[in-house]
């Protein structure tokens, strides 16, 4: 909590001088140890653990359920248009096209190649994780945004009716991929804390 304040002062600063923001939390990362350099322990499930990966590990769930995705959308540019804008997107093929290539496409295609690889290379799976696990981080690797956008708008160009659908497209195919994703390992997880709590390790990381 003492570097919360600084953080923000410095994330200020840097904004009023006419400086990207982006750039005061590349330097305050720079800033935070990685490795454990004091005899004070930060996380008791890891007494281990530095003051970084102890920070990335408690403010995850913020930065990933409520700051980026508001990021995202705000950034995206999605003009959703109201009921009449949901359905004009909603029976647009480039829409309903990329909503099955980021659920569909990137679901099968990640754990098929996987699966292809362990069966017919030289690659073999980690024991420690099972297909259902690969089943669910393949749909987790549907979230996108950055990219996609990218390809949007040097496809369809900016103000054209196909690149507003396809960003909603975009938008809605990534919340169903994270929500299906998320789910899927979610059970994994508390499947492997079941095995934990009768006192076997499956070396998983479930925190």
């Amino acid at each position: 909590m003492i570097l919360l304040p600084f953080g923000v002062a410095t994330w200020w600063f840097v904004y009023e001088a006419g400086v990207h923001a982006i750039i005061a939390g590349v330097l305050l990362g720079f800033m935070v140890p990685v490795m454990k350099n004091t005899p004070r322990v930060i996380r008791h499930e890891d007494p281990e653990m530095g003051l970084a990966p102890a920070l990335e590990h408690r403010f995850r769930p913020l930065s990933n359920g409520l700051v980026i995705p508001i990021f995202a959308f705000l950034s995206a540019g999605v003009a959703v248009g109201g009921i009449e804008g949901i359905n004009s997107a909603a029976t647009d093929p480039v829409a309903l096209g990329i909503v099955a290539g980021l659920l569909i496409g990137k679901s099968v295609g990640i754990f098929g190649a996987s699966w292809l690889m362990d069966r017919f290379s030289p690659a073999v799976k980690d024991n420690d994780y099972t297909w259902t696990d690969m089943f669910g981080m393949s749909f987790v690797a549907g979230i996108g945004f950055t990219v996609s956008l990218l390809v949007t708008e040097l496809s369809f160009g900016t103000g054209s009716p196909h690149n507003d659908h396809a960003r909603a497209g975009i938008l809605f195919g990534s919340v169903l991929a994270a929500v299906i994703g998320g789910i899927m390992l979610l059970t994994r997880n508390a499947t492997y804390k079941k095995i934990r709590a009768h006192g076997v390790d499956p070396d998983v990381y479930d925190n």
